[in-house]
C-alpha cells in the first residue's frame, strides 16, 4: 500500500515531533497537536506511535496510523528514527543501546549482529516512510570514532579515516534503499554522531561522495552549546537542509565553573553551563535562522521538538507553535526598493 504525499497547507507546515511524547498513545498526541493548531506530526518510530516492523508487515496497522492523522486533520511529511540508527555505526555497543533499541534489533546483543539489524531497520524506515506519504526520514548515524573526540590518549589519523570509511561502508547500502523509495535521509548534526559540527559534516558528505540521499536535519540546539554558527550552517549547506527541528538552548555561564560538556549534571540543574529549553526561551537566533532558511528556498516542514526540564510540556508545545508561526511571515513579492522607481 502506498499513500500519496499529503497536500501541504498554503502556509509552511509546522509539525510536532512526537519523540518526547512517546509515553502517550499516538492518538492522544494527535488530538493534542490538532487542538493546539499544528499542521502535522513528525512521527517518531518509538512507543506505540510507529512500529516499523508492524507497519511494513501489516497494512491494517499502517492504515490505522493514517486514519488517526486523517481524523485530526494532520499531515506527515517526515518520520523520525533516531534511536535505532545510533546502533548502525557505534562502537562499543553496550547497555546504553539495549535501553533504546527494540528487542528485535537488540537480539542477543552481539555487537555486529546488532549493527546489521539496525541497518536493516533503517532500510525499513525508508520503505515505511514512502507508504505513509513522507519523503524524509530524520535521525542519527552513530559513529565508530566518537569515543576518540578528545584525541587523548593520542589517536592516529588512520583510526579517524577508518571511522569515516566504516560510516560510508555501512550507510551506502542503506541510502541505496532510500534512493529506490524516493526518500531522503536528514541526519541530525549532534554530538555522538559521525557529523557533529561543520567540518565533520563536510567530511561525512565527502565520505559518501556527496550523494543526494544524505542531507541534514537543521536543529540548532546542539550547535549552540558547541559554539557553532547555526545560521551560517544553513547557508553553508543550503542544498542539504532536508528538514528543520526547532529546539532551543539557553547558555548559562554559571560563574565560569561549568564547561560545554555538561559536567555530568542532570538536565535543569542550575550548575550546568547550558540546557535545552522550549523554543523561543533560549539563545538560538530564530529570526536570523528563519530568514536564512527563506533565503535558500527551504519550504519544508518546521517541526517543534519540545524539551525543557523547567516547563510543563502541555504549556510549552502550544506556546512554541505560536512563537514559530510568528516568524513564518509571508515573503515579499518584490524588493522593498522597487517602489522607488515609480516616482
Amino acid at each position: 500500500m502506498t499513500i500519496e504525499q499529503p497536500q501541504a497547507p498554503a502556509r509552511q507546515p509546522v509539525t510536532l515531533f512526537t519523540g518526547q511524547w512517546a509515553d502517550l498513545p499516538f492518538e492522544t498526541v494527535a488530538r493534542l497537536a490538532s487542538e493546539w493548531g499544528y499542521d502535522g506530526l513528525e512521527i517518531a518510530a518509538s512507543g506505540d506511535h510507529l512500529d516499523l516492523e508492524r507497519a511494513e508487515a501489516d497494512p491494517a496497522y499502517l492504515r490505522s496510523r493514517l486514519d488517526i492523522l486523517d481524523r485530526y486533520g494532520l499531515g506527515c511529511w517526515a518520520i523520525s528514527h533516531h534511536l535505532t540508527r545510533q546502533a548502525v555505526c557505534d562502537d562499543p555497543i553496550d547497555f546504553r543501546h539495549q535501553a533504546i533499541l527494540r528487542a528485535s534489533t537488540w537480539g542477543d546483543g552481539e555487537p555486529e549482529g546488532v549493527r546489521r539489524r539496525a541497518a536493516q531497520d533503517m532500510k525499513r524506515a525508508a520503505r515505511v516512510a514512502r507508504r505513509l506519504g513522507a519523503d524524509v526520514v530524520v535521525g542519527f548515524t552513530g559513529s565508530k570514532i566518537w569515543p576518540y573526540v578528545a584525541m587523548f590518549p593520542p589517536v592516529p589519523q588512520a583510526v579517524i579515516d577508518d571511522g569515516y570509511a566504516d560510516f560510508a561502508r555501512r550507510w551506502n547500502p542503506i541510502l541505496d534503499v532510500f534512493d529506490d523509495e524516493g526518500v531522503r535521509f536528514a541526519h541530525e548534526v549532534h554530538p555522538g554522531e559521525i557529523a557533529y559540527d561543520h567540518w565533520t559534516s563536510v567530511r561525512a558528505l565527502e565520505a559518501l561522495d556527496r550523494r543526494a540521499a544524505f542531507g541534514f536535519n537543521w536543529d540548532p540546539s546542539h550547535m549552540l552549546w558547541q559554539g557553532i554558527d547555526s545560521v551560517g550552517f544553513i547557508t553553508d549547506f543550503a542544498d542539504r537542509i532536508y528538514h528543520v527541528d526547532c529546539k532551543d538552548t539557553r547558555l548559562r555561564p554559571a560563574g565560569g565553573r561549568a564547561g560545554a560538556l555538561g559536567s555530568h549534571l542532570p538536565w535543569g540543574d542550575p550548575r550546568r553551563g547550558w540546557d535545552f529549553v522550549s523554543t523561543g526561551h533560549g539563545d538560538v537566533p530564530w529570526e536570523d535562522a528563519f530568514r536564512a532558511l527563506a533565503s535558500i528556498g527551504y519550504a519544508g516542514p518546521v517541526s517543534v521538538e519540545w524539551e525543557d526540564a523547567g516547563m510543563d510540556r502541555l504549556h510549552g508545545a502550544a506556546e512554541a507553535l505560536r512563537y514559530v508561526r510568528s516568524l513564518l511571515w509571508r515573503l515579499p513579492g518584490a524588493t522593498f526598493d522597487a517602489a522607488f522607481s515609480n516616482q
